[in-house]
Order: structure tokens, then sequence, then C-alpha cells
């Protein structure tokens, strides 16, 4: 056997060194590219659709037909007007919730909703229609604000 076929100790550790390091980082990766999937436990999930409003001695009037993504119990909305957005849920067939879609963790705007549960996108605040925290790390509650609704216009007073 030549010399040179037979691995030295010292090329045997730098070699065993690199392939440990390359599963490692393969690893690491794969967590990575996970949490940014679909199925990302922090995910914000799908963005609400937006609806432009304005607000009119403090109070919103919103026609709600068959086009509106209100439409349906159940859905819900970015409601966006001249002083600020607010969370619109329609929570039962005569009956909405609409909060205020700043996090009171950091005060970023709340943009996901899935099976009734608000989710802000910045660092996975959880909230039910009515506003109290589902998860953390926000610690209180959205601001709430009274809706009313009749001949198919929704009317929330700010």
């Amino acid at each position: 056997m030549k010399n040179t076929d037979v691995q030295t100790r010292r090329e045997f550790c730098l070699n065993a060194c690199q392939a440990a390091s390359l599963v490692a980082f393969s690893g690491a990766l794969s967590a990575i590219l996970q949490s940014c999937s679909s199925d990302d436990p922090f995910s914000s999930g799908p963005d609400l659709p937006k609806i432009q409003a304005t607000a009119v001695s403090g109070t919103i009037t919103l026609p709600i037909d068959a086009s509106s993504p209100l439409a349906t119990v159940g859905n819900a909305a970015q409601v966006q007007h001249g002083g600020g957005t607010l969370l619109v849920a329609r929570t039962a067939l005569d009956t909405f919730a609409a909060l205020t879609a700043i996090c009171t963790h950091q005060s970023c705007t709340i943009t996901g909703y899935s099976n009734q549960i608000y989710t802000c996108p910045c660092h996975g605040s959880q909230f039910n229609t009515d506003g109290q925290v589902r998860r953390g790390p926000a610690a209180s509650a959205l601001r709430k604000f009274q809706t009313q609704f009749a001949n198919n216009q929704l009317t929330i007073t700010l």
C-alpha cells in the first residue's frame, strides 16, 4: 500500500468535522425553511381582505351585500379609514365584532385571520373575535367598538 493511499489521523478528523458541520447546517436550514412554511405555528394565516371606508361624525357605515367580504358568518376583514384600521368579523347572522387592528404587544398591524382567530404577523400574538388574548406575547385585549346592523348596513361607532 502506498503512503499516499493512507489517510492521516489529521485528515480523518478534518473530514469528519466537515461532514458533521454539513449535517448540522442541513438540519438548521431545514428548520428555517420549515418555519417559513404555511404549517408554521406562528404563521399569521391568510391576510384579511381590505375594505376602504370613511368615518363621518365618529361612525363608519358599511354596506353588507353578497359581494362584501363580510357577507358570510365567520368571515372577517380589515376596515381601513382615515383614522386607522379596524378588524371586523361577522360572528352571527346579524352580529359583527369590530376591534382595533393594532396589536397590544408592540403596535404592529394585525393582518392574519383563520378559524375566528386574528394573528399578529410580528410576534404571533393571537386574539379571538371579541379581542381577548388567546396566545401572547400580548398581555392585554384589543379595543372593541360598538356595532349595529340593520337593513344590510353595518354601523361602527368609533
